[in-house]
């Protein structure tokens, strides 16, 4: 037998150091700086490093031991039966050998049948009952002890507080994952990041850190679930006889017992239900990332027995890990078809739920600050499913020194145009809707389309072949084609092309309100094309009114404002709108109509908290009413804020801004002065 050297030693001791640092940082701080998958590479070599140099094992390594310290924020609780974890299985290969094991550990050639039991990705929790009432629960902690969360459980409404049915112990415990579904993630992190709070990379870890908050009603905002998956008594011979029966069992009591969960006998049949749940993966409201496969029969599974670290009888089938760690190589802005300038990072490629990835999304700017992303950072990648590749945590710590930070492009990179950012927009856009090719096919449909300049037969797959064959590089040029050009190409006859000139011919004498709005400029529909046309009767009094004079049209507040005037300020659009005179385009004037200057006209309010005694839509329709314009964010140019129960981080903007703030009952009395109370 070989011995260890001094470089297998200090490999070892690195292993363990560092496994017992990711284990503290996932079980007691929930915040992970490995993924999942990068933590199993590291466990499985430090494992086979000590089965290979036996004298190298020691009691305290991670492999013989669960999880982490418990942190003494909560009350210790020692579990009866300690909470072991599972062996786990990355391949076909490994699940047949544990099997061959199974049988052969068994003395039977038939096959065995298993319980397949989707491995939410979650916290499992252990709950003590006493004559049928909920008297303790615990966190799984190290395995050995954990933490009393028993005030915190209380609030989870699928946990139940007293056991139903007639076949209740005396004494019982029923251990389960606690997880929060995908929705709820959402919708909380939409929630964190709305009140300037720090938001969680996962569902794993909003669940982990709401079930250790220090104040129950925390908890009891999150929307936590929790499933069971096994039952222990003092008195096993009130168990029913199989793994699958005890989980029906559980359910008569009143828990929540997983839908996907079957019956499968023999590993073959065993792989198929692998096969069909990774399948079903990304469907499923909850995250998993694997199956667990369960000798049904008790009695089996105590014949079986344990190791040291993990039950014989079970093992864990993981999924293709769906999160990695990779370093961002550079970021790039991207042009969408709707102008939004998205960044990009580029990422040393890496394998990741399924596929090599190498690039991901970072959403926006405002995504790019929260994650603090920075070029040669360490991040986690995460792929579900057929999503679009995403980053969603920086590592800090692996930073490299001077690495330098994102910032967007003051033009956009296809077509030079300014790049515009609306204060209180998150997306940046490309200015140059008319001309940027990038925004091409999209600015011709628009422009086509039936409320626009209704140029019939001029659908999405014929935009497609002229622009693909550069027959269209603008809205221009669609004056400049022939019956003859267009009769040549693919299901385009004569009569069709002749049809299609005619259709164009038709709209070279536009309503401008039409004209208007085929344009597409950002934010400006039917309504507020026509509210701009008839307010100053010509284009090119709107292409020359400022800020000011474009906000006392009805219903253009400070956002649309600024598109307009981006618009009409950018070279290339106002080249192209003297492209369309050329080619015989003549949008025709309007009779100006200027409605009675309203009490909040020009103003900008915002709503925020709960109203008593109205509908936040029903305010906002009085405002509106009253000339206002109500948006969803706060800033300078914010005239008012109406503040409602509750009210949150919209408030403390308002309060920093020095924005007037007004109470409900102020709200009441302005609609009541200005006869919109009703």
């Amino acid at each position: 037998m070989s011995h260890a050297t001094d470089e297998i030693r200090r490999r070892v001791e690195t292993l363990r150091a560092d496994l017992d640092d990711h284990n503290y940082r996932y079980y007691v701080l929930d915040d992970p700086r490995v993924t999942d998958s990068e933590y199993d590479r590291q466990f499985r070599e430090l494992q086979q490093l000590e089965q290979d140099y036996p004298e190298l094992a020691s009691p305290d390594s991670p492999t013989q031991r669960v999880g982490s310290p418990v942190e003494t924020s909560f009350e210790t609780v020692t579990h009866r039966l300690p909470m072991l974890s599972l062996d786990n299985a990355f391949s076909d290969e490994e699940m047949r050998d544990f099997d061959r094991r199974v049988r052969e550990r068994l003395g039977t050639d038939d096959d065995v049948e298993y319980v397949c039991e989707p491995k939410l990705d979650g916290l499992a929790v252990s709950l003590h009952y006493e004559n049928g009432s909920l008297t303790l629960a615990a966190t799984r902690g190290d395995g050995y002890s954990g933490e009393d969360i028993t005030a915190n459980i209380r609030t989870i409404r699928s946990v139940p507080l007293t056991l139903r049915g007639e076949r209740v112990p005396a004494m019982v415990e029923v251990r389960g994952e606690v997880y929060m579904p995908k929705d709820g993630f959402e919708q909380l992190n939409r929630r964190l990041a709305e009140q300037g709070e720090k938001t969680f990379v996962n569902p794993r870890n909003a669940a982990a850190g709401s079930l250790r908050q220090k104040q129950s009603r925390v908890t009891a905002r999150r929307p936590l679930e929790m499933c069971a998956y096994s039952l222990a008594v003092t008195d096993e011979r009130l168990l029913p006889e199989t793994q699958w029966d005890a989980l029906q069992l559980a359910r008569e009591w009143g828990f929540r017992i997983n839908p996907e969960m079957r019956r499968a006998t023999g590993v073959d049949a065993c792989l198929e239900a692998y096969s069909d749940l990774m399948n079903k993966r990304a469907d499923l409201p909850y995250e998993i990332d694997g199956i667990v496969f369960k000798v049904n029969r008790l009695d089996q599974q105590q014949a079986l027995g344990f190791v040291s670290r993990a039950p014989r009888w079970a093992i864990a089938h993981k999924f293709p890990a769906q999160e990695e760690m990779t370093v961002i190589e550079d970021v790039e802005f991207q042009v969408g078809r709707t102008g939004a300038v998205t960044p990009v990072a580029r990422l040393k490629p890496v394998f990741v739920g399924g596929v090599t990835v190498s690039n991901a999304t970072l959403h926006n700017m405002d995504e790019i600050r929260r994650l603090d992303v920075h070029i040669g950072d360490t991040v986690f990648v995460r792929r579900a499913g057929d999503v679009i590749p995403q980053v969603v945590k920086v590592v800090p710590e692996r930073r490299p020194d001077g690495a330098p930070s994102v910032t967007l492009p003051t033009t956009c990179p296809v077509c030079d145009s300014d790049v515009i950012q609306i204060e209180g927009e998150a997306v940046a856009r490309c200015s140059g809707g008319l001309y940027c090719p990038a925004q091409r096919k999209e600015a011709i449909r628009h422009y086509a389309s039936r409320k626009a300049m209704d140029i019939e037969g001029l659908g999405d797959k014929l935009i497609e072949v002229l622009v693909d064959q550069d027959l269209v590089q603008t809205v221009a040029d669609l004056y400049r084609l022939d019956a003859s050009t267009l009769a040549r190409l693919d299901r385009m006859g004569p009569k069709s092309a002749a049809n299609l000139v005619e259709a164009i011919d038709r709209s070279r004498t536009p309503a401008l309100w039409r004209f208007l709005y085929a344009l597409g400029i950002r934010e400006v529909g039917e309504a507020t094309a026509k509210g701009l046309a008839s307010y100053f009767g010509s284009l090119d009094a709107i292409a020359e009114a400022d800020d000011e004079a474009l906000q006392a049209v009805p219903d253009v507040g400070p956002i649309v404002a600024g598109h307009v005037r981006s618009f009409f300020d950018q070279s290339h659009n106002r080249d192209t709108l003297a492209a369309l005179a050329e080619a015989g385009v003549h949008w025709q004037p309007e009779t100006i109509v200027r409605p009675e200057k309203q009490p909040l006209s020009g103003q900008t309010w915002v709503l925020t908290g709960t109203l008593s005694t109205l509908t936040r839509d029903e305010a906002k329709e009085r405002l509106e009413r009253l000339g206002a314009k109500v948006a969803g964010s706060v800033s300078k140019k914010t005239a008012c804020v109406v503040a409602g129960e509750a009210a949150g981080s919209k408030l403390t903007k308002a309060e920093q801004l020095g924005v007037s703030v007004l109470a409900e009952d102020g709200l009441l009395s302005l609609f009541r002065e200005h006869g919109v109370d009703e």
